[in-house]
C-alpha cells in the first residue's frame, strides 16, 4: 500500500511510494509530519460501524442545524431529551464532531471573487511543504488547501474582493515563494450546488 506524507500544518509532501496515488484533503491545524497510508484505514473501518442509525440521523440533522436543542434533537429521534444530549456529547467527544462554525455569506462580506488555484513546486522535500504550509496558514484568503495527485501538487480555494486582489495573492504571495515553479488559477462563474453536508 502506498504511503502519503501529511504534515499537520495542512500540506503534505507528494506520496513516497510507486504504488498507485492517493489523495488526502488536509486541514491548516498546526502540527508535525506523519506518515499515514494512502487509503481507508483499520481504524476508518471500525469506527463506521460504532455508529448506529440513530448516530448518523443526530449527525445529519446537526449538520443542516447546529443550534438544534437536546430537545428539538429528541423529537426529531424519537429519544428523550437526556438520551439525545448524551449521544450528542458522546459524538463530540468521539471526534465524531469536530466543532461548530457560523457560515457566513461571502457576497455580504465583499469577497466578489471565488477561485481554485494549482501550484506547482519545483522541488518536493519536507522543508519546502513546510515553508508552504506556513505560508498557507498565514493568508487568511487561502480557505483551504488540498495535495493533489496528477500535475499539479496543491489545489487552493480562495476567496478575494476582487480580480485585482486576486491578481496581488497569485504574483505578490505565491509565485514569489522559492518552492513554487508556477500557478494555473480559475475563476468560479457559478456555484451550481453549496457546499454541503457530508454523506452519513
Amino acid at each position: 500500500m502506498g504511503q502519503l506524507l501529511e504534515c499537520g500544518n495542512g500540506v503534505g509532501d507528494r506520496y513516497i511510494s510507486n504504488d498507485p496515488p492517493s489523495f488526502r484533503i488536509l486541514s491548516l491545524s498546526s502540527g508535525n509530519f506523519r506518515s499515514i497510508p494512502a487509503g481507508m484505514s483499520k481504524t476508518t473501518r471500525e469506527t463506521r460501524t460504532m455508529l448506529d442509525e440513530i448516530d448518523t440521523r443526530l449527525l445529519a440533522a446537526l449538520q443542516k442545524d447546529a443550534h438544534l436543542t437536546a430537545q428539538e434533537l429528541s423529537e426529531r429521534l424519537n429519544l428523550s431529551a437526556s438520551q439525545a444530549g448524551r449521544r450528542r456529547q458522546r459524538l463530540e467527544s468521539e471526534g465524531f464532531i469536530k466543532g461548530y462554525t457560523a457560515r457566513l455569506d461571502p457576497l455580504r462580506l465583499g469577497l466578489n471573487v471565488q477561485g481554485f488555484v494549482q501550484v506547482h513546486l519545483t522541488t518536493h522535500g519536507p522543508e519546502n511543504s513546510r515553508s508552504f504550509g506556513q505560508l498557507m496558514a498565514a493568508r487568511a484568503e487561502i480557505v483551504s488547501v488540498w495535495t493533489m495527485t496528477g500535475d499539479a501538487d496543491y489545489l487552493l480555494r480562495v476567496y478575494c474582493a476582487d480580480l485585482p486582489s486576486l491578481n496581488r495573492l497569485i504574483h505578490e504571495v505565491l509565485l514569489p515563494h522559492p518552492a513554487v515553479s508556477r500557478v494555473n488559477s480559475q475563476i468560479v462563474m457559478d456555484q451550481l450546488k453549496p457546499d454541503g453536508p457530508l454523506p452519513t
